[in-house]
């Protein structure tokens, strides 16, 4: 019976575990491999061919009354290659840009904050074109003869400095004239800013109006970015927001099946790519029709993005049209300040609702310490306060049948041959003792959705990429690169274990013991933060679990003593002086004696007498105490 119940939670164990394994690669698809002829170079990288506006977005312009075709869009001969030009290098407070006159892209862009893991002294690259990965900034007008991601551009200078008392860098692109119409594409930076502006400046001398269109796309792989954690995923790929549909993750997995499902048409709202603590995002103006578009171009390349329409351009008119840009860190609070919807960028998963107030007060903790470790620290002992309650009901249960395992042990032990006579023994035992074998789950269940909303808001908090906490952890979204925290939270998982009550099962006994160590090889590829955060959760558990059971320990023992005392008291005679003791025996010896003396006199007078000699005889006189008794005869 003990080897199939181990036989069945092997087989258990291995099915989660298959499950767990199809799961990750349904919801995290493995990247795809190189594209075929690709090469080092970063020249043989592919890239789409120019978004066509649908029909929806062309009729809603054509109501100007002004030709809505759109001329001189032919995908099929548009270039899959990246073509390179002069760079043109943009440096601010925030970060450092690459600008390819080629298109007039944003090719690289580092965030001078955040620092690259391969390097801690070089700017993490959020925009990169390298061949093992890549994602760009592009954007363009549709329509004939205007300037798109593939037209060569011309600049004022190849390299912009933000200097000391300036507030903006604004770097001109201008495109060649075609047909009368002059193009000029312009970036600008701010200062403590990284949202990047990004316009069209349109002179129309062409003699006739012109409609045209603008687009704006983010060009990535699938690849995630280098440092991310080997157990913990987080999501990589398109997102977008509308009032209509709220927040809407667009799967790399559904542009491979052609089963992405998201709203095209809209007048608000925005199109992002995310990654783990950064994303990209484009933020057109609320109120504009726009159309949005993500699409699979080719193996392991996707794009993302937005068409708006530019409206009417008469002839010798200049129109504008400017669309923000934001490349930067996932800050929650200054991401809802940007656009509506946009802090839902910080993957918080299903419990987002809890996980929002439970960042709130790390933040708060983080005002007073100036070390999130402490904030961290601050938070757990908070949350652990908030369900003390609970805990304490749990553990009480726990403490009470820590005390009478021993009896259920001797109940299994009795019933081991009958398992059902067992367990009713059992039920009637938990009965008597007013005892509920599952109190001590009940309220840990309930604190569950809690601690995992914890779990994800350290996960999702850019904050703590490379904050320190102490001595040698200098990061704490990596691993404790001495693992001296994982180490100390296998001990502590070790001494609750042995906190709780002892299954009476062996094989479950077993199991148990083993646990804190399988778990705690979980703890080695964590980060520092959530470590800490379990440690210090650990730790308070183990002070409230103990002072529990040792309170419940000290009763039993109390109450076992008193029990034992009693039982002495009914087996054992009253003492008595050796006084009164003596004075009883001889009582009763006296009384003895009497009855005796007594019985002989009556005996004597039944038997019969001669008649003579009966009234010469006379009674014998009483005996005194303790001396015998004489008979006298008158002569």
């Amino acid at each position: 019976m003990e080897t199939r119940k181990l036989i069945l939670i092997i087989i258990f164990s291995t099915s989660l575990l298959f499950l767990w394994d199809s799961w990750q690669k349904e919801v995290y698809p493995p990247a795809s491999q190189a594209m075929p002829g690709a090469t080092s170079s970063a020249t043989n990288q592919h890239h789409d061919p120019l978004p066509v506006p649908g029909d929806e977005l062309t009729s809603a312009t054509a109501e100007s009354g002004a030709a809505s075709k759109v001329e001189g869009v032919n995908p099929s001969v548009t270039p899959n290659l990246f073509s390179i030009g002069e760079k043109i290098k943009v440096q601010t407070d925030m970060v450092v840009a690459e600008i390819d006159t080629a298109g007039g892209d944003i090719r690289q862009l580092g965030l001078i904050l955040h620092p690259s893991r391969e390097d801690i002294n070089k700017p993490y690259e959020l925009l990169l074109d390298k061949t093992a990965r890549f994602q760009v900034s592009q954007s363009g007008l549709i329509g004939d003869g205007l300037p798109n991601h593939k037209t060569k551009y011309s600049a004022e200078s190849d390299s912009y400095q933000l200097e000391p008392g300036q507030d903006k860098i604004v770097v001109r692109l201008k495109a060649p004239e075609e047909n009368g119409i002059q193009v000029t594409k312009l970036y600008t930076f701010h200062r403590g800013s990284y949202v990047i502006d990004v316009e069209f400046e349109i002179a129309n001398h062409s003699g006739s109006a012109i409609i045209p269109f603008s687009y704006f796309q983010m060009l990535r792989d699938a690849n995630e970015p280098a440092g991310a954690g080997a157990l913990v995923h987080s999501y990589t790929g398109p997102a977008m927001y509308t009032d209509s549909e709220k927040f809407l993750k667009i799967k790399f997995s559904d542009l491979d099946k052609g089963k992405a499902e998201y709203p095209n048409n809209d007048d608000n709202g925005w199109i992002a790519m995310l990654e783990h603590y950064f994303l990209t995002a484009w933020l057109p103006t609320p109120n504009t029709p726009r159309e949005y578009f993500a699409k699979r171009l080719a193996p392991n390349q996707y794009t993302a993005g937005v068409i708006i329409p530019v409206g009417v351009i008469e002839t010798d008119q200049v129109k504008n049209i400017s669309i923000p840009f934001y490349a930067g860190p996932q800050e929650q609070d200054k991401l809802a300040e940007l656009s509506p919807g946009l802090e839902l960028t910080v993957d918080y998963g299903w419990l987002t609702v809890l996980a929002k107030p439970l960042f709130w007060l790390l933040s708060f903790y983080h005002s007073w310490t100036d070390n999130w470790g402490a904030a961290i620290i601050l938070l757990t002992v908070t949350v652990k306060l908030l369900f003390f309650p609970l805990s304490a009901a749990g553990y009480r249960s726990m403490a009470k049948l820590r005390v009478v395992t021993p009896k259920l042990q001797r109940i299994r032990e009795q019933y081991a041959s009958d398992r059902q006579r067992m367990h009713q023994a059992m039920m009637e035992f938990y009965k008597e003792e007013k005892i509920n074998p599952m109190g001590g789950c009940l309220p840990i269940l309930v604190q569950i959705p809690v601690f995992i909303a914890l779990f994800w808001t350290l996960m999702a908090a850019v904050e703590l990429r490379y904050a320190p906490l102490a001595l040698w952890i200098t990061d704490m979204s990596v691993p404790d690169p001495y693992y001296v925290l994982p180490v100390i939270m296998g001990i502590s998982m070790w001494v609750q274990s042995k906190l709780s009550p002892t299954p009476t099962d062996p094989i479950q006994a077993k199991v148990m013991q083993i646990m804190p160590f399988a778990f705690s090889i979980f703890f080695f590829f964590f980060p520092a933060g959530l470590v800490l955060y379990s440690l210090c959760n650990n730790i308070l558990s183990i002070t409230q679990q103990w002072q529990i059971t040792r309170m419940y320990e000290n009763k039993a023992e109390s109450d076992a003593s008193k029990d034992k005392d009693k039982k002495k008291g009914k087996g054992k005679p009253e003492p008595v002086s050796e006084k009164p003791l003596l004075t009883a025996t001889v009582e009763k010896e006296d009384s003895a004696e009497t009855t005796t003396a007594v019985s002989t006199e009556q005996k004597v007078e039944q038997q019969p007498q001669p008649a003579a000699a009966s009234t010469k005889t006379k009674a014998p006189a009483k005996a005194k105490s303790g001396t015998p008794a004489r008979k006298t005869r008158k002569k």
